[in-house]
């Protein structure tokens, strides 16, 4: 079983880590049965948000009284001190737990540091010295904030979307973060559902020594996908290599990684997955694609304004309603001759 430490915090787990994201879609009962199973199997890394309505909850459920050896990272997306302490007594509260391993600053639009006049830095400082957390953390979508971050030395960890579709700037990031001393925490490291062979995924990841990737689990066979390869490695040759190939191929050049900070949208479109519907539905085929519902959806992309306030909060700086438009477009034409 390999294992990762992340940067200078001392914090040495499984390489796979638990995006609790997914659980906040399942059952209590279900979600503590993966949790339990992936306990058991040996992960110890697992990471949730405020934001991610009940998924606290579960984990606190499924791992109260089982603290020892679990390193728990939550986020907060708070704006200033108050709110941030509320956040974090909640975030205690729900994990049934008196501290947190990484508390992490949730894809905030600016670099927190002391006296910036937010007072969120102090906060911070104020929790650890409280022993209300152990590390100080940020996780972003904004290259510019991200590089702020490490190169401030105020941060323990980084947590930031690296898959093997990411760019040269990405790769970059996480040597940044080596240098640095810096954990680098990968998210969507299927590129939210678009890289579809985990195996890929997986042996892409293991190169990299300061990467620990949370793995978003929402169901028993995803999980144990990536607890098969903990014993028989994925190696990246042959087949593998030319899945990545492959991808890298199909999907070079603009397209919505799904990340939802362009939301919410004056017209009521759902841009975070109608922008990248073509690809989704040619790459991941399920037949929630092409129900009544998603229809209805996708036709609200008839209703843009072209107000441009999406292309204005994309992170990746991506032309959305034009993307919007062309994927409908797609949609249409797979609609109409059952491409599928």
């Amino acid at each position: 079983m390999r294992k990762i430490t992340l940067g200078k915090t001392n914090i040495t787990v499984n390489k796979n880590g638990f995006g609790a994201l997914p659980i906040q879609r399942i059952s209590k009962k279900d979600a503590v049965y993966l949790l339990h199973k992936a306990y058991d199997q040996g992960i110890n890394f697992y990471d949730t948000a405020r934001s991610y309505t009940d998924s606290e909850e579960k984990l606190g459920a499924a791992f109260e009284g089982k603290r020892d050896g679990i390193y728990l990272a939550s986020k907060t997306g708070a704006k200033n001190p108050e709110d941030f302490m509320r956040d974090l007594e909640t975030t205690l509260r729900n994990l049934k737990t008196d501290h947190l391993d990484i508390y992490q600053f949730h894809n905030i639009s600016f670099c927190p540091k002391p006296d910036d006049g937010s007072g969120l830095y102090e906060a911070m400082l104020k929790a650890k010295e409280q022993g209300k957390i152990k590390h100080i953390a940020i996780t972003n979508h904004r290259l510019s904030v991200a590089n702020e971050a490490i190169d401030s030395g105020l941060y323990d960890t980084l947590q930031f979307p690296f898959s093997y579709l990411s760019s040269e700037q990405e790769l970059k990031l996480v040597e940044k973060c080596k240098e640095s001393g810096m954990g680098f925490i990968a998210m969507k490291a299927l590129a939210g559902g678009l890289i579809n062979n985990s195996a890929a995924a997986y042996a892409y990841m293991l190169p990299f020594e300061n990467v620990l990737p949370i793995w978003g689990i929402q169901r028993e066979k995803e999980l144990d996908e990536f607890l098969s390869y903990q014993e028989n490695e994925p190696v990246l040759e042959g087949q593998l290599d030319e899945v990545i190939r492959h991808d890298l191929d199909e999907l070079k050049g603009e397209f919505c990684r799904g990340c939802g900070y362009c939301m919410p949208c004056p017209a009521d479109i759902e841009i975070n997955n109608c922008a990248r519907m073509s690809l989704l539905i040619r790459r991941a085929p399920s037949a929630a694609q092409l129900t009544e519902e998603t229809q209805a959806k996708m036709k609200k992309i008839e209703n843009c304004l072209r107000c441009g306030k999406c292309r204005e909060k994309c992170p990746y700086g991506l032309d959305t309603p034009s993307l919007l438009e062309k994927n409908y477009a797609d949609y249409k034409e797979i609609l109409a001759g059952k491409e599928y």
